[in-house]
């Protein structure tokens, strides 16, 4: 968890105005990174806006579709490290809109992957995707990374195939500097308010004070705090560059305490939220196909660079609920990421926090 490596270091951050993007903007800021954003417009009232992250980084409004903008933000900026976040990242947003789906996250990727090439000051790179790539029977065991990468639904199926891609680059061209992908598990964390997504959902349904829906509550997920992947993807950044052997395709996930119903979910957040926070099952007739069970085997993870989660579910649901009521209160967003990374990185032990007190 020592970031010293990153002090000084160009990064170049695709999709960085999104959830997990503004959480890994605002780590690699603490740890000294000269930091440059590459993204579509980023919501007004986004993590990224509501801390102040425009002010810390240059950011560029871009589309990962446009290859030729993009090649020249990678040529003027010659970044040394490179996080790829960017994508059409919503399960039901892909029935909707397929085509726009594989356009971004394979062409995105492929785009991502030859501005890479083509860059000689680049020297490691994450190109981050899914639990979901997998082609998943529902077994019970968790996924590993040799298992069929097969998704079911257009989202699923376009990080299967940028999979393919990152696959393909790595065997055809010896002169690519290192470069791995990263299938993360169910991120939750302060600031997400994405559509779809239980947690946002849960905060928007208990302020105006309504009854939480959650539509699958026996699905099971591999839910864990957003900051578990982030600093997964530094560490493999890092370590790849002095050994670019490692490079290859990697499993982030919690333990498998951690994965959990959703209904189960939705108790913890009900739990640690206090009154009026409650929920009901609601299933959604003729509802697009989601997965009822996946979880992944992050073993590889662990013996390549000794890797273990830090925050179990519980921990993760008290950072997460703090976050949002600090956020209701007026509170300072930055700051409060700031005290959760040293948090984090300290492996501090969970702490009660009452629903009166953020």
């Amino acid at each position: 968890m020592e970031l010293q490596f990153y002090r000084g270091k160009r990064v170049l951050v695709t999709g960085h105005t999104g959830f997990k993007g503004s959480w890994l903007t605002a780590i690699l800021r603490d740890a000294g990174a000269e930091v440059l954003g590459y993204s579509v417009d980023a919501p007004d009232a986004g993590l990224f806006a509501l801390a102040g992250l425009e002010k810390e980084i240059a950011h560029v409004t871009g589309d990962v579709r446009d290859y030729a903008h993009l090649q020249r933000v990678f040529s003027d900026f010659s970044p040394e490290l490179v996080f790829h976040l960017a994508a059409q990242p919503i399960v039901r947003e892909s029935y909707k809109n397929p085509r726009h789906t594989y356009e971004t996250n394979v062409m995105g990727t492929v785009n991502v992957l030859e501005a890479i090439r083509n860059t000689p000051s680049v020297r490691s790179a994450v190109l981050i995707t899914t639990d979901k790539v997998y082609r998943n029977d529902e077994s019970g065991h968790g996924c590993r990374e040799g298992d069929v990468l097969d998704g079911w639904d257009p989202y699923s199926n376009s990080k299967s195939c940028a999979e393919l891609a990152a696959a393909s680059y790595r065997r055809s061209f010896p002169e690519l500097p290192p470069v791995s992908t990263a299938r993360a598990g169910n991120v939750l964390g302060g600031g997400d308010f994405g559509a779809d997504r239980i947690i946002p959902d849960c905060v928007r349904a208990t302020r105006r004070g309504e009854t939480v829906v959650v539509r699958s509550p026996g699905s099971v997920r591999p839910y864990q705090h957003v900051l578990e992947p982030l600093f997964a993807y530094l560490l493999i950044a890092e370590r790849q560059l002095a050994e670019p052997a490692l490079a290859g395709a990697y499993n982030v996930g919690p333990e498998d305490e951690s994965c959990v119903t959703t209904g189960a979910l939705a108790d913890l957040f009900c739990a640690e939220w206090g009154e009026p926070a409650a929920w009901e099952a609601r299933p959604e007739p003729n509802a697009p196909h989601e997965a009822g069970f996946l979880r992944l085997d992050c073993g590889k993870l662990r013996e390549a660079f000794g890797w273990t989660p830090r925050w179990d579910i519980r921990q993760c649901m008290a950072q997460t609920v703090r976050f949002y009521r600090l956020l209701l209160a007026g509170g300072d967003a930055r700051a409060e990421m700031t005290r959760q990374i040293e948090a984090y990185r300290a492996k501090e032990q969970r702490i009660a926090y009452g629903p009166s007190n953020p």
